[in-house]
């Protein structure tokens, strides 16, 4: 029967040659607004609400151009849909009471198929006779025959009603899928975007920025150019020390571990802010043992702080619960098998025991006669060939493959007699004249018993035990249809024993214990040579773990002799306790041992890395390249990769080598690779992978202040999030604003506590009050553009000392002032950014500036890295870019009479930031 639906919305019911169609077509319309690819852009703007996109949809225009992508399949529905339709009336045209008459030849007929079903041909011709009469009764009454037509006529419509329903449902749920991505989806986004209006990036509406909150997450890294290089670097040479140079932030860590990661065997170590040469030698060892232990699938000693007597028993303790365990499942068992195949064992050997036994005391009495001639002399070809194969057996102690070949010998008689004996037992059924005779017995008067046990056995063996490849779910429960399948088999075989003579007379066959014996034997055979020795430890894995004792222990051994009468004794007691490496010892010992891992990875066509990480954190240049100079003895080992990260200082030296100033990196390193930020093309490719959706201009600004380092573009994509959810602004112009003013505001009270630090007079505070006055217009952040901040940050950034202050200028220190054109220049590029990004129409000012080669966006972020450098080469960068995008590169004249007053509070559109 039809499943009840809703009403069809009145602007659409008239579109549709049916009302159903209409429903569904409304339904797919909410299913696509409740798609999160729609659903967050609703709402973001005044007209882009979920009423306004529903009512565009349900528009002919809009419906049309929805239905022509699936006409076929809406054809298709239409078809089933009216022959349901059709059916669902005819239904309704026949439809009549249930008549008593139909209610008793049903269950006559239900009697009937029953009995025919379970009962002899007797019983059911008995069973037919009162339908028979009963139709013949009805078919005599023209009213009961014509009542009973409808009743049958109305059941069998209701059968194919359901049917054509099933069909129709599934035609109506394939067009909504149709609907879905061909026909509504598209459309509907292009209708959101419209009511969006233009410049529809601008609103910040990413998939999710899972990946900017897991910055550490190794799912969410990308390849970039500084990856590659190193790859080509790694893969030129079969080992050597390479340096990773780069600024704070640039992805050097990253690198190291992407590397480590495609090797065969690495180690990662931090290389300690305070370091001594030894104990990071130390650690690194201690590091390297376990990772190779580890890596061979061999458990790590540990050196518990328990007594000996409680150490031993918890490595006692699981083997004794193994062999309890098997103890009280052995015993049991193999008095049971002995209790059950004694007698058959007794019987066989009494039939089999003086034909078996003469044969092998003619063998040996041959062998003897044959072994004493020879001694005799008699047999002089013997004795020489005896001779030679003494000479052969003694040279075979030394042949490696000997003790391979005595193993598959082993493992092939094993197997070849188990096999030959599983065998023996079935097949010796057919040689069985008391078997054959029961079993031609029973296929004479039981033939269903046969068919039964071969089914029964065939499901049981033949079951595929590759079903979860074919099956899909089923293969879930396989193993419990293996179980239930065989408990079913063993169930209907106890019954047919029971019920059946000659099957029981079979089971019951004198010999059937013998063969049950020589079952067993052959299944314990094949498991004997399934049997392997366990394999040897490795002599790597045994160094390891014994230099993890002796690096990780300290081992004493104490000798006592007592000497003397029993009245008077004497007792000399010696100690011995081991003493740790040295440092010269230490670093040969760890060479051996890594030239050794490498050396057995190479021969596999393996890599071998140690990437030494952090060493730029050391303090200064100095100190990171003392260090390379102490742990200078480590590297260099044959087939290992080190590959270490640098600051650039650091990198610069290597770079300067051959000039008459030679330093440590000169025979330290053998190449180094130096680890530029990010483009702008690699930036949005990390934030794309870690925020899905998320609009180009925000990737543009994201890398603007973050300079193209990826820590820091992580950070500030992050930041853009942050600033949605306690804002809730969703706009551009908001954002950018937001997050600008409060870099600035945090960057200025970080320049105010180091310009309180100097010393000012009364003249020349007045680059002082500047500074109060725009700290205090940012005191209140708020998005909406203010005359007053815009003239302080014109106040700051575009501050001329000579100009302000007069012959003071010269007075201030020189420290002072580059600290002041610091503040200046960051001001001055913050100030570029509000102008950019916190403006409307992005897309449009971008393309104007695109006209320019000072327009590409690229160069805010260059800007921001040369402002690390010196503000002195980072301010004409930034009036470029200022004049390319249409902004004043000089302060407006009569901008700057004073200082304005401070903001009291944010403005009542948008709430207080923090």
């Amino acid at each position: 029967m039809p499943r009840p639906h809703r009403s069809a919305p009145w602007q659409i019911a008239d579109l549709f040659a049916h009302e159903r169609e209409a429903i569904a077509y409304a339904a797919v319309v909410d299913i696509c607004l409740a798609e999160p690819a729609v659903a967050r852009r609703l709402g973001k703007r005044p007209q882009a609400t979920a009423e306004n996109v529903r009512a565009a949809m349900l528009t002919e225009a809009n419906v049309r151009r929805a239905l022509q992508p699936c006409e076929e399949s809406r054809r298709r529905f239409q078809g089933l849909l009216g022959r349901f339709e059709a059916t669902r009336l005819r239904g309704e045209y026949v439809h009549d009471p249930v008549a008593p008459a139909t209610v008793v030849l049903c269950l006559l007929g239900v009697f009937f198929l029953g009995a025919l079903a379970v009962a002899s041909w007797t019983v059911v011709g008995l069973a037919a006779l009162p339908p028979a009469l009963a139709a013949l009764v009805v078919h005599r009454n023209p009213l009961w025959r014509m009542r009973v037509r409808h009743n049958l006529s109305e059941a069998a419509l209701a059968a194919v009603l359901w049917i054509r329903g099933e069909r129709a449902g599934s035609a109506e749920r394939r067009w909504r899928r149709d609907l879905q991505l061909h026909g509504v989806g598209p459309l509907m986004e292009r209708v959101v975007e419209a009511l969006l209006g233009d410049d529809v990036d601008s609103l910040l509406l990413p998939d999710s920025y899972d990946g900017l909150r897991s910055p550490r997450n190794r799912q969410y890294v990308i390849g970039n150019e500084a990856a590659r290089q190193l790859a080509r670097k790694v893969a030129q040479r079969e080992g050597g020390t390479i340096a990773v140079s780069g600024p704070r932030g640039a992805g050097k860590t990253t690198l190291l571990e992407s590397c480590a990661e495609e090797a065969d065997f690495a180690v990662v170590v931090q290389a300690p802010a305070s370091y001594s040469p030894y104990e990071f030698l130390l650690s690194l060892y201690i590091t390297v043992c376990e990772r190779y232990l580890t890596e061979q699938g061999q458990d790590v000693p540990e050196f518990a702080r328990l007594s000996a007597f409680r150490r031993a028993a918890r490595r006692a303790g699981p083997a004794l619960r193994r062999v309890t365990r098997f103890l009280l499942f052995a015993l049991p068992a193999g008095a049971l098998v002995v209790l059950g195949l004694g007698a058959a064992t007794r019987s066989a050997g009494v039939r089999y025991d003086d034909p078996v036994l003469g044969t092998v005391q003619d063998l040996w009495d041959g062998l003897t006669d044959t072994t004493v001639a020879v001694w005799r002399g008699e047999r002089v070809g013997l004795a020489l060939t005896a001779t030679l194969a003494g000479v052969l057996l003694w040279r075979l102690r030394r042949w490696p493959r000997l003790g391979p070949l005595l193993g598959t010998a082993r493992q092939a008689l094993c197997l070849l007699t188990g096999y030959a004996l599983v065998l023996a037992a079935p097949v010796s059924l057919l040689f069985d004249d008391d078997v054959r005779r029961h079993a031609r017995d029973m296929a004479g008067h039981s033939p269903v018993v046969l068919l039964v046990l071969g089914a029964g056995l065939g499901l049981t063996l033949l079951y595929p035990r590759d079903l979860d490849a074919s099956l899909g779910a089923i293969a879930l429960v396989d193993h419990r249809l293996r179980r239930a399948l065989a408990c079913v088999v063993l169930v209907c075989v106890a019954y047919l024993l029971s019920r059946t003579p000659s099957l029981g007379s079979i089971a019951t066959d004198t010999g059937n214990p013998l063969r049950a014996a020589g079952l067993l034997l052959g299944l314990l055979l094949i498991r004997a040579g399934a049997w392997r020795p366990p394999t040897p430890e490795p002599p790597l894995v045994t160094r390891c773990r014994n230099q993890l004792y002796r690096l990780q222990t300290v081992q004493t051994s104490a000798t006592a002799v007592t000497s003397g009468p029993p009245q008077l004794l004497a007792a000399h007691t010696t100690s011995l306790s081991t003493v740790p490496p040295t440092m010269p010892e230490l670093v040969s010992d760890f060479r051996e041992l890594l030239t050794d891992i490498a050396r057995e990875r190479f021969l596999r066509r393996g890599r071998v890395v140690i990437a030494i990480d952090e060493v730029d954190r050391l303090g200064s240049d100095a100190q990171a390249l003392e260090f390379l100079g102490e742990i200078k003895a480590i590297l260099g080992v044959p087939h290992v990769h080190c590959l270490i990260s640098v600051a650039e200082d650091v990198g610069a030296s290597f770079v300067r080598r051959g000039l008459p100033h030679r330093g440590v990196t000169d025979s330290s390193l053998d190449d180094i690779l130096h680890v530029q930020p990010c483009t702008l093309a690699e930036s949005k490719d990390i934030l794309q992978r870690r925020a899905p959706g998320l609009s180009e201009p925000y990737s543009l600004l994201a890398h603007a202040l973050s300079g193209g380092l990826p820590r820091d573009l992580i950070r500030y994509g992050l930041r853009i999030m942050e600033i949605e959810d306690k804002t809730r602004f969703f706009e551009l112009t908001d954002i950018s604003r937001q997050m600008v003013l409060e870099e600035l505001a945090e960057t200025l009270a970080g320049f105010r506590t180091l310009l309180a630090k100097q010393q000012w007079t009364p003249e020349t505070s007045a680059v002082l009050l500047s500074f109060r006055a725009l700290m205090a217009q940012l005191r209140h952040l708020c998005p909406c553009p203010s005359a007053d901040l815009h003239r302080a940050l014109h106040q700051v950034a575009f501050q001329d000392l000579d100009g302000q202050l007069g012959a003071a200028a010269a007075t201030l220190p020189e420290p002072t002032r580059l600290l002041v054109d610091e503040a200046s220049a960051y001001v001055l590029f913050s100030l570029t950014l509000l102008d950019i990004f916190g403006r409307p129409d992005l897309t449009r000012r971008r393309a104007a500036a695109g006209g320019s080669p000072d327009g590409d966006p690229d160069l805010l972020a260059q800007a921001r890295q040369e402002l690390e450098i010196s503000p002195y080469s980072a301010r004409p960068l930034i009036t470029a870019v200022r004049s390319a995008w249409g902004l004043s590169a000089t302060p407006p004249e009569g901008a700057l009479p004073g200082l304005p007053a401070p903001r009291s509070a944010s403005c009542p559109r948008h709430t207080p930031a923090g």
